[in-house]
């Protein structure tokens, strides 16, 4: 399956800009054979806390999320799987959306100030999707590897991440990404913003695929489920996991 990062500008409460450089980049990653394509964190409204401007992301706070029609459109065109998160209430939902309908997986760690807007979801499961079920995260919870691990023992055939990790930290992004990878043997499309840059595209094994730099860009990169297995066969951490002395 080769799957797509659209490392998105993300300009706060500016929907419309920020929808229309989503197409565009969508229209860039389908041109490469993307079939599973991965936004950023908030990727239509940023973090939109203004009073003033809630009219204007009022469209992505309440069921049927009508600000991910046009992504609808592109599912059913494409036959393709969309991951992003968006808000509704207190809740900053990481969504799967495919032709068959719309999985939401709220954050499960806010981070500091967004304590003040968000709460944390209740629950930890992998999202079932035409691609196989997705280990979803939203940016801070990168930094709890029992979500992961969590999402990895429930089933998830590969790892997304999408965030808004601050450039300052890129190195502790890269890796964190990378060893959710190798720890869980699995598979890890992890999508940044691109005021941080670096997203990767990472195998089971730990190899990065493909890499973005710290401006707007759309890279490629199988994943390989095939390859998951054989590095399970390999060294098989989780048949030799402890779990009575953890």
């Amino acid at each position: 399956m080769r799957a797509a990062c659209l490392q998105q500008r993300v300009d706060p409460c500016r929907p419309q800009d920020n929808l229309s450089r989503a197409l565009e980049m969508a229209r860039a990653a389908l041109q490469q054979g993307a079939k599973i394509l991965v936004f950023p964190e908030l990727f239509l409204t940023g973090f939109c806390y203004e009073a003033s401007a809630q009219s204007s992301a009022s469209a992505e706070d309440a069921f049927p999320y009508p600000s991910l029609d046009p992504f609808r459109k592109i599912a059913q065109e494409h036959d393709c799987l969309i991951i992003g998160s968006l808000r509704n209430g207190r809740r900053n939902y990481g969504f799967c959306l495919d032709p068959v309908g719309l999985e939401l997986r709220a954050k499960i760690h806010p981070f500091d100030t967004e304590k003040e807007h968000f709460d944390g979801a209740p629950f930890i499961s992998p999202a079932a999707t035409r691609w196989g079920m997705v280990g979803l995260e939203v940016c801070y919870d990168l930094r709890f590897p029992e979500v992961a691990r969590a999402l990895a023992l429930q089933g998830a055939d590969f790892l997304v991440t999408v965030a808004q990790f601050p450039g300052a930290r890129r190195a502790q992004w890269r890796m964190l990404c990378i060893a959710r990878a190798i720890e869980n043997q699995l598979p890890h499309v992890a999508c940044n913003w691109a005021s941080g840059g670096g997203s990767l595209i990472i195998s089971a094994r730990g190899e990065v695929l493909a890499e973005a730099g710290p401006d707007e860009a759309v890279i490629v990169g199988e994943i390989d489920l095939a390859e998951r297995d054989r590095v399970r066969r390999e060294i098989p951490c989780f048949a030799d996991r402890r779990p009575e002395v953890y």
